[in-house]
């Protein structure tokens, strides 16, 4: 096929936020191509580009091998379609179509000619004389698309044009739109946000995120084959689980082996594995490749949306003691000084120093009228390794102090046995100020807690996913709250015709042309 449209390295910016980020890529005659992305991607700046409604900052837009960056909208062989149609109110259905031939001085009956094919096309030979106002959504969409291919256009740009719709019409017109590119056989080029809409009529899907193209293929390969979790996630449902590329043709996920399709991969190299919800099975227990337990059924219309855990997250709860604000002023030299009494593991004592306990205590001082901080130049302390109370007096240069404890107790640790993993954090003491003023509440509640897990089999960190916690960090009161941590657990979406209720023992059964792998580095 030929190249029709190239776009090179476009750049595009407003207000100096960059939009578009050195997009390439090339669309060839009679092809149905969709962008597609979340709101804010670039794909409308980019289909306006290629309209000559905006010009780019940097690159160059060919159009059949010739440059058309500078040349105005009304001289390029491209119409639009926009998402709301712009009619015009004021005329019947036959003058706006006819409206661009009128423009160009075409003869009366060449225009005649032209728009009543554009009526038989769109399937609307009995409403040229029908005002657009007192037209449905879906027969005025049919309108602008006659305006627009009335004029013969080399391509039809079409900017999430079935947005305004209800569901049942939005389908009905998807596959008018695909019959109509297929018989006047030119280039669409269409936006949307709509992934079933991209999969429904396109040849070609250009997947788009912050300004960049993530991915370029078929529906077929886009779906079936993402190179990336955001693909994955955005073009349709995916369960995405942690892997070990073991060979071609082999993975290890869920500490079990499983035979793939893929090969290319580094061996051992760690990748993400993509099973759709549709091709995984639930089967009898004794018969899956995975086992577990029905956590949670949905009916969709035509089948049920069925999650399956077959293994729950180590995790781990300590307790959040929230005090009253216990901060000491010296008012002789304006100083004020704060901490807090804090949790110590025996196994952390050898490594104890200063800046630890300083760390840990959130310790600090500070000038109240200049908001300003003050070294602390002072730590004392004695501790045994032991359990009990220690205490710990914090001063800085001018003899501002205060004395908290060091609660020493022994190892606060959850080991799960079945998947040799193990997760530890201790108790710790907060101020209501401190959590109000925390811009990353779940990462801080990590910290504070010194929250951490790992692999008993090869001692490597494992991620903790979830904080859980019983308070409002909005209006967060002195008293004593529970906060959980826990690493991730695996839950698998299914698509199936039967119905499984919640709390079945399941099996799950699935091919090795149904697992896709994916590198982590994408």
């Amino acid at each position: 096929m030929k190249k029709l449209i190239q776009f090179k390295n476009i750049v595009k910016d407003f207000d100096g936020k960059l939009v578009l980020k050195g997009i390439n890529l090339d669309i060839y005659e009679n092809e149905f191509v969709t962008l597609l992305g979340p709101s804010g991607c670039g794909k409308t700046t980019l289909l306006r580009i290629l309209g000559g409604f905006l010009r780019q900052n940097e690159g160059s837009v060919l159009f059949d091998g010739v440059e058309i960056s500078d040349m105005p909208p009304y001289k390029r062989e491209i119409n639009t379609v926009f998402q709301k149609y712009a009619l015009f109110p004021h005329m019947n259905v036959y003058n706006n179509i006819a409206f661009g031939l009128k423009i160009k001085k075409e003869p009366k009956d060449i225009i005649e000619q032209k728009v009543k094919r554009m009526l038989k096309l769109v399937n609307l030979e009995e409403y040229a004389d029908r005002n657009v106002t007192a037209m449905s959504g879906g027969q005025q969409q049919r309108v602008a698309i006659a305006r627009a291919l009335v004029n013969e256009p080399n391509v039809l740009l079409l900017d999430e044009p079935l947005g305004a719709l209800d569901l049942k019409l939005r389908k009905e017109m998807q596959q008018e739109l695909k019959k109509i590119q297929q018989e006047v056989g030119i280039t669409f080029i269409y936006v949307t946000h709509d992934q079933e809409e991209a999969l429904t009529m396109s040849d070609k899907i250009v997947v788009m995120k912050d300004g960049e193209i993530q991915q370029i293929g078929s529906p077929t390969d886009i779906y079936n084959e993402p190179v990336n979790e955001y693909v994955a996630n955005f073009i349709g449902e995916s369960n995405i689980i942690d892997g070990v590329m073991l060979e071609d043709y082999s993975v290890m996920f869920e500490d079990k082996k499983f035979q793939c399709v893929d090969t290319g991969f580094e061996s051992n190299e760690k990748v993400d594995v993509v099973i759709r919800p549709e091709d995984l099975d639930i089967v009898p227990r004794a018969e899956g490749k995975l086992k577990g337990i029905v956590k949670s059924v949905l009916f969709k219309g035509v089948h049920y949306e069925t999650v399956v855990e077959t293994r729950v997250g180590t995790s781990i709860t300590v307790k959040m003691m929230v005090l009253k604000d216990n901060a000491v002023h010296n008012e002789s030299v304006n100083e004020k000084i704060s901490a807090n009494d804090f949790y110590l593991d025996i196994a952390d004592i050898d490594e104890l120093d200063e800046s630890t306990i300083i760390s840990r205590a959130d310790a600090q001082a500070w000038n109240p009228e200049a908001d300003e901080f003050i070294s602390i130049k002072e730590v004392k302390y004695e501790i045994e390794k032991a359990n009990g109370k220690y205490p710990v007096t914090f001063s800085t240069q001018a003899g501002t102090s205060i004395t908290v404890n060091m609660i020493v107790k022994d190892e606060n640790r959850v080991v799960n046995s079945e998947y040799q993993e193990e997760i530890f954090a201790v108790n710790f003491f907060k101020r209501p100020d401190e959590i109000l003023e925390s811009i990353a509440l779940e990462t801080d509640l990590k910290t504070w807690a010194n929250a951490s897990a790992w692999s008993l089999e090869d001692e490597t960190s494992v991620e903790i996913t979830t904080v859980k916690y019983d308070f409002d960090p909005e209006n967060v009161t002195p008293g004593v709250y529970d906060v959980t941590f826990a690493t991730e657990g695996y839950q698998y979406k299914i698509d199936t015709t039967d119905f499984h209720p919640v709390g079945e023992e399941v099996g799950l059964s699935f091919q090795p042309e149904d697992i896709h792998i994916m590198t982590k580095s994408n």
